[in-house]
């Protein structure tokens, strides 16, 4: 198990480690005028559109205290929507909001908060209490994901995502975040999501693990993890490798959503994706990312977002 290895037998299976990650990955091809085009979420949806990206549609953004008052009358028109600080990470402050009844607000778990509980929640985003630095922010309100019926038994109150790792545009590794009732509906491993590895030539489930650990069924739900088989899967990775072309970092993550009417989007990009989707696949990127600089030494690859991808889906599941 890779989670009780020594370093020697980790280096021998793979595993990027957090010193090549800063130092070579992160520091050699991610340049740091780049880093708010993705640390800022309003930056990604511009990016985004701009590329043709698809993301969840943005409804409002609160930018001001005083613009707060008017936050529900102006949600009136939208009974379901996700409230998230746009320099924010790792899923800190991000409320969803599955609905209404009268005047309160449900959340995913079926509880109910009035406005003065989402009022105090956006104070806290715009001044800074989920942002990066604690600098003050601004509170970005999007449309909420409806989820593939797919994942329907394989998440607990909570939107999946799909995290791809893209090596200077080429898709090397892939795992689904599932929320949990530890995660309390986010699909953050560090807080208790399960992590699945994908493989990335088909979208096949390959492992789960949740605080690092294998398992086999959701914690929650119980089901079967081994049966994720995500659809859609080729135009999401190459969906994740123009995200890689658009951005212009070298090492990327994107974090893709499968809506049930409009397929993948775009969540949000990281110029500083961890290191635990290897221990989720059950294996380490370093081969495939070996594989991808021999290929542009030797070959010189064309710069296409989609030949990339498909290059990928083709030769990395392998190693």
């Amino acid at each position: 198990m890779l989670g009780l290895a020594t370093p020697r037998q980790l280096a021998k299976a793979g595993i990027v480690g957090m010193n090549r990650r800063n130092v070579e990955l992160i520091a050699q091809n991610n340049p740091r005028h780049l880093y708010p085009l993705v640390d800022d979420k309003l930056q990604t949806k511009k990016l985004a559109e701009e590329n043709g990206l698809d993301t969840p549609a943005l409804i409002g953004v609160v930018r001001l205290t005083g613009q707060i008052k008017e936050v529900h009358d102006f949600l009136k028109p939208h009974p379901q929507f996700v409230i998230k600080p746009a320099r924010g990470s790792g899923g800190k402050g991000i409320l969803v909001i599955s609905g209404r009844e009268g005047d309160d607000y449900v959340k995913p778990s079926g509880s109910l908060i009035g406005f003065e509980a989402v009022a105090r929640h956006i104070n806290n985003t715009l001044s800074g209490l989920y942002s990066l630095g604690g600098k003050p922010d601004v509170a970005m309100i999007e449309t909420m994901v409806d989820f593939d019926p797919i994942f329907d038994r394989f998440t607990f109150e909570g939107v999946p995502d799909i995290r791809v790792i893209v090596y200077k545009g080429f898709p090397v590794m892939a795992m689904t975040r599932l929320s949990t009732a530890a995660s309390d509906g986010k699909a953050n491993l560090h807080q208790g999501a399960v992590g699945v590895g994908l493989d990335i030539a088909t979208g096949k489930a390959l492992r789960a693990v949740q605080n690092g650990t294998p398992i086999t069924q959701h914690p929650d739900t119980g089901a079967n993890l081994a049966e994720i088989n995500v659809p859609h899967w080729e135009n999401l990775v190459r969906l994740s490798a123009r995200c890689q072309a658009a951005s212009g970092l070298g090492y990327l993550g994107a974090d893709i959503v499968l809506d049930k009417s409009e397929g993948p989007l775009v969540l949000e990009l990281n110029a500083r994706p961890g290191l635990a989707i290897q221990i989720a696949n059950g294996t380490g990127m370093a081969g495939r990312i070996d594989r991808v600089e021999q290929l542009i030494a030797r070959d010189n690859p064309p710069e296409d977002a989609v030949w990339r991808a498909n290059w990928s889906m083709k030769h990395l599941a392998a190693i």
